[in-house]
């Protein structure tokens, strides 16, 4: 890795961090009752956090399904992580999109709320199974 971005784990512990930013500004939002926001933030959490432990496994993807797919192939048909928590991942990748392109369209907060405590638990799993970062 290029010392000018940083060390792999610098990079670890960055996306770290942005993930649990991201999961405040989650929080920030429902309470402001922006809903599709809310369900944005939640789905980028999980994405830096995903990105994390992509990078701490020395795993490669491109785009965001790359990701998805990778955290599927990688951990969940391993058992690290269950069906439903890589179908979260995917749930709110799509109520990000929704919620951003489609018109005439917001998420209510019996959409997003439930999203929150799945979301939550899953950031520390993933936290859990990054071996090469102190946390």
């Amino acid at each position: 890795m290029n010392d000018d971005f940083g060390s792999k784990k610098d990079i670890i512990s960055y996306r770290i961090e942005k993930a649990n930013r991201t999961f405040v500004e989650a929080q920030d939002n429902a309470r402001l009752k922006h809903w599709s926001l809310a369900a944005n933030r939640l789905y980028y959490a999980l994405f830096h956090m995903s990105s994390a432990i992509l990078l701490d496994k020395g795993i490669h993807f491109k785009t965001h399904a790359g990701a998805i797919r990778a955290i599927g192939l990688h951990f969940v048909t391993k058992g690290l992580l269950t069906s439903e928590e890589g179908r979260l991942i995917s749930r709110l990748q799509t109520m990000r999109s929704s919620g951003d392109y489609d018109d005439l369209f917001d998420w209510t907060e019996s959409d997003v709320m439930p999203m929150f405590d799945q979301t939550e638990a899953l950031l520390k799993k993933m936290v859990s199974l990054i071996t090469s970062v102190k946390v």
